[in-house]
């Protein structure tokens, strides 16, 4: 059975990096939220093509055995990076980054937050916890 704490007290520096994009994402997705079919259908498309390509490509090195989590990151990584884009244009961003420090402050400390938990469930429940 799939333990929270187990996962996250084991996550490796590579997916808490993962998690920090995710969690950028949906504290930006969430302010600037538009509710525009078209946004969505079109990260949807895109996901689906630029996905398949990926999938193709990573399949191909692997010969056939994915992580089925893999496979949803594929297709979830260029759905986040399109809406993304499209909910961001022409609202002030610097790259990625909010023209606002509240917004910045928002996201930035919604990805040390998740960081502090993790490092805290690794401390006490990870696979080599610290002695107390």
């Amino acid at each position: 059975m799939f333990s929270f704490r187990r996962y996250i007290s084991n996550l490796p520096a590579t997916k808490i990096a993962l998690w920090c994009y995710f969690i950028w994402y949906l504290a930006i997705a969430a302010k600037y939220f538009d509710p525009s079919p078209a946004i969505w259908l079109n990260a949807l498309g895109i996901s689906g093509v630029i996905g398949v390509a990926l999938w193709l490509g990573v399949r191909a090195s692997t010969e056939g055995r994915i992580d089925p989590w893999q496979i949803f990151r594929l297709f979830l990584t260029p759905f986040c990076v399109s809406s993304f884009s499209a909910l961001i244009k022409g609202r002030g961003f610097v790259l990625i980054f909010p023209p606002r420090l509240d917004e910045f402050a928002l996201a930035a400390g919604a990805c040390f937050s998740f960081v502090v938990v993790v490092l805290f469930l690794k401390h006490f429940w990870g696979e080599n916890p610290t002695p107390h």
